[in-house]
């Protein structure tokens, strides 16, 4: 079987420019790569314009067994301008390659294929479960590639998603489980009319700072074992009014809340509402739930990933709940499911770079993981 160098591969990922919602021949290159080493690839295509078409691939290899999955994305977000070197070709200073996606997450997905191809054992199943929308709205990836599997009775029997997780060194923190997220809009009418005579127009500005005092009181819950106190943030207020002398025929605000797994979107939502509704009977709430609250309790896929780094690395892993969502809010519905991945400290930022050591280093950790998730 080829042995495929992690640091290439990830090079030729890097040279994709495959910001969101572009594949830029990022897919292509990995499915070049499995195929080389006994995957079975399936590609397919899924949304539309302007979310969409996003490019989706699942591969496998072997039979039987237990079947452990990788996740991940080749998608990248927008690389700014600033760079000392071009984003999209693949640069090394020292020992760090450049590049837009090298830690968020074209190394990781580049280690794994790389692990996988110094062989598994004979009784398992090892898959790739990769998408182009992780970093957009998430529409027409992972949730489309779990809805393909669930249509030919595909089910892993755990899943590990390759999202930087590590903090200071690579293999110091695993991600088991992560908050749930909802964006909230809210709109208080008014009637527009001249500051000078308040009689004739109906000012929404007053309603809506008692429904922002109001919310910015409400306490959520005082956090779990495993998960921090949910959060609720006002994100923008605004009544689109450029005019000092003229009341506003409206006032908005957005909200963003974090929450952990004692709550719900919809839940949420509905004391929101409410809350709203209280002051401002007329108000428009519409809200968008971005991820619910999930939670794999330590046991067997940490304990597996946990021995793994430490066998490598010599760390004991912080097992955390802490950071923003990714696509493992889907993907724990079907099963187990754990983060674990490079050093974040320069993802989605100017210069993004992954150490060389540590990307050979994360792929002989993947590599011990897969021995041990089929043993």
């Amino acid at each position: 079987m080829t042995i495929l160098d992690p640091v290439d591969l990830t090079k030729r990922l890097l040279a994709c420019n495959s910001v969101t919602p572009a594949d830029g021949g990022a897919q292509a290159v990995l499915a070049e790569a499995l195929t080389s080493i006994g995957f079975d690839v399936h590609r397919f295509s899924t949304g539309e314009a302007p979310d969409g078409p996003i490019e989706n691939l699942f591969a496998t290899r072997g039979k039987g067994g237990r079947h452990f999955a990788f996740a991940g994305h080749t998608d990248v977000v927008p690389p700014g301008t600033g760079w000392e070197s071009d984003p999209f070709v693949p640069t090394v200073r020292g020992n760090l390659l450049y590049g837009r996606g090298a830690v968020d997450m074209k190394g990781a997905v580049a280690a794994f294929v790389a692990a996988a191809s110094r062989g598994q054992p004979d009784n398992g199943t090892v898959s790739l479960i990769i998408t182009g929308d992780e970093e957009g709205p998430a529409t027409f990836g992972t949730k489309a590639l779990i809805a393909w599997m669930a249509e030919r009775g595909i089910r892993p029997d755990m899943i590990l998603v390759g999202e930087p997780t590590s903090s200071a060194r690579l293999g110091d923190t695993i991600k088991i489980g992560r908050r749930g997220s909802v964006n909230i809009w809210i709109e208080v009418p008014g009637v527009q009319g001249h500051a000078a005579y308040p009689h004739l127009a109906s000012n929404p500005i007053p309603a809506l700072a008692a429904v922002i005092g109001d919310l910015s009181a409400l306490h959520l819950d005082s956090g779990t074992d495993w998960f921090q106190p949910s959060n609720l943030e006002v994100t923008d207020i605004a009544t689109g009014n450029p005019a000092a002398n003229v009341i506003p025929g409206s006032a908005r605000a957005r909200l963003n809340i974090r929450f952990n797994d004692l709550h719900t979107g919809a839940d949420l939502v509905e004391q929101v509402r409410e809350i709203v509704l209280a002051r401002a009977p007329e108000a428009i709430v519409t809200a968008r739930i971005s991820g619910e609250a999930f939670l794999t309790a330590p046991g067997t896929l940490s304990g597996l990933v946990s021995d793994a780094i430490g066998d490598c690395t010599g760390l004991a892993p912080e097992l955390s709940t802490s950071g923003g969502t990714s696509d493992a809010r889907f993907l724990s519905r079907i099963a187990p499911t754990v983060e674990f991945g490079l050093v974040n400290a320069t993802m989605h930022k100017l210069d993004e770079a992954v150490a060389i050591p540590d990307l050979l280093a994360l792929t002989d950790i993947y590599a011990a993981i897969i021995r041990r998730a089929l043993a």
